[in-house]
């Protein structure tokens, strides 16, 4: 039988991004592991993919909604 996730359990929010951490952001299926290099403001940031080095803003990242897979976490 396959558990359904739940959905209220607490995970990291946008607003508490802190620059030199790393995070895991997983939406549609990819999976994206980063360094955050600087806070542009509540709702952007610049990022540094810690698999292919490359720098790009979070919301590059859920330009096309949140998915039901949805799921980001300090690591």
């Amino acid at each position: 039988m396959v558990k359904k996730r739940d959905q209220s359990t607490i995970q990291a929010s946008f607003n508490i991004i802190r620059v030199g951490h790393n995070y895991r952001l997983i939406n549609y299926g990819d999976e994206y592991i980063f360094e955050v290099l600087e806070i542009i403001n509540n709702e952007e940031c610049v990022v540094r993919s810690l698999d292919t080095l490359e720098t790009y803003h979070l919301s590059d990242l859920v330009l096309y909604g949140k998915s039901a897979d949805f799921t980001f976490e300090e690591i």
